[in-house]
């Protein structure tokens, strides 16, 4: 096989050549052309202000190594032509604007994003806090530097933004996407991602991470940003899966919130492994406790052939050891790889609702 596939995705398929050539976009080579990068003359960024740091090198010498993103603005940082596959996504920006950057991926000239999530969350980083994270296809290293290694194949075009909300510019956007321009394999999937926040009751401690899913896929990740309004222990609600035909009761359910994070007996300390972890407990003078957690379906992904809801119960104890239904506002994103067309995701609220607690 000479896509970029190869024969696995792990380093034994490494020694083994293909037809597929890399290619790889950032604000040095904003088209990812050949021989396309350092094209870029100190005077190009006169944003920076003051004399450029270049200036006693000339061009070629880190000229442009990021961009400004303009306020209210849609700012296209990928438009490939496939086929190939988004092999690595590298971003940075400071952590005021990580909930306030909104990160887009469309495939194959389709009118609505498969991918549409607030840039932070995106890779782990909820609440608008930046920390780090130690998984295999998200990672988050000092100091907030976003890494994303999910495969995103597509056949005929890619096309990935940013809209920046803010009310001012982002002067400094760094950024790079490195992928390989070869075959794609008949049977690949396109990758999806959605975000979502709700605010539970007590007549309905359920927070949906997914609905509507429609066609054949796999489930492949969950990160969940929780924000606690009750004292002592929140997470005794069940993951639960409705896939193909559902309706009251689900074929996946899980035991626990800790326990679907591959956690036990309320945590009690943060991690951050391969594939799940627990990486944010934070608690600040009059804020309420939030927490952060993932998991990634790579070794056990939830394969379904017609539809797929997802949902999480918010859950705690009462003094008298029965369930309390909590009120709490929990985020999350959804990662899954779907057969195209994908249903509508849910209109991203404003500015105000995606504030973080």
């Amino acid at each position: 096989m000479n896509s970029m596939f190869g024969s696995g995705m792990g380093l034994g398929s490494i020694p083994l050549l293909s037809k597929s050539v890399t290619r790889s976009i950032s604000a040095e080579n904003p088209t990812g052309e050949v021989a396309g990068g350092a094209h870029a003359a100190p005077e190009d960024l006169s944003f920076l202000g003051g004399e450029h740091p270049s200036s006693r090198l000339g061009q070629g010498w880190k000229v442009r190594p990021c961009m400004q993103l303009e306020a209210g603005s849609v700012t296209t940082i990928a438009d490939i032509d496939g086929p190939g596959t988004i092999q690595h996504i590298w971003i940075t920006v400071r952590q005021e604007h990580c909930r306030t950057l909104i990160l887009r991926a469309y495939w194959d000239d389709e009118e609505t994003p498969s991918i549409e999530v607030p840039l932070g969350d995106f890779f782990c980083n909820v609440h608008g806090l930046r920390y780090n994270v130690n998984s295999l296809p998200i990672c988050v290293n000092p100091t907030g530097a976003f890494n994303c290694y999910w495969p995103m194949p597509f056949r005929k075009h890619a096309r990935v933004t940013i809209e920046n909300l803010n009310w001012e510019p982002v002067q400094l956007f760094f950024y790079q996407i490195t992928y390989a321009l070869g075959d794609v394999p008949d049977e690949a999937a396109y990758f999806h991602a959605q975000w979502r926040r709700s605010m539970t009751t007590r007549e309905l401690p359920e927070h949906v991470i997914l609905d509507g899913i429609a066609g054949q896929g796999q489930y492949v990740g969950t990160v969940l940003g929780w924000s606690q309004f009750s004292n002592d222990w929140w997470g005794e609600g069940e993951v639960k899966f409705y896939m193909d035909g559902d309706s009251e009761y689900p074929t996946i359910c899980g035991t626990g919130t800790e326990d679907y994070f591959g956690g036990a007996w309320c945590f009690r300390d943060t991690y951050s492994t391969p594939f799940l972890g627990y990486p944010l407990w934070h608690r600040e003078e009059g804020k309420v406790p939030q927490h952060a957690m993932y998991r990634w379906h790579i070794m056990d992904p939830i394969r379904f052939q017609s539809d797929l809801k997802v949902t999480v119960q918010a859950l705690g104890w009462y003094l008298n050891r029965k369930f309390e239904p909590l009120t709490d506002d929990i985020c999350s994103v959804g990662y899954w790889y779907q057969s195209e067309p994908h249903g509508a995701f849910p209109v991203l609220p404003d500015i105000a609702g995606l504030w973080p607690r």
